[in-house]
């Protein structure tokens, strides 16, 4: 694959990453999670190329 396909998919997946966890930790601010466990999906869809991805895990709450 090419430098710039590497260095967009790289500024894509870091972007995703970090405005995902602000909104993780921004929901979970204030609300009393301790002991909890959160299911959680991350879908992925780029259109053009029929891609449908998805990833699920759980989030344990702040002790």
């Amino acid at each position: 694959m090419s430098d710039d396909f590497n260095m967009s998919m790289r500024k894509f997946l870091k972007q995703v990453g970090v405005t995902s966890q602000q909104a993780i930790e921004e929901a979970m601010r204030g609300a009393d999670t301790a002991g909890k466990t959160y299911k959680v999906r991350a879908v992925l869809t780029i259109e053009e190329l029929d891609l449908h991805h998805e990833v699920t895990g759980e989030i344990k709450g702040q002790e």
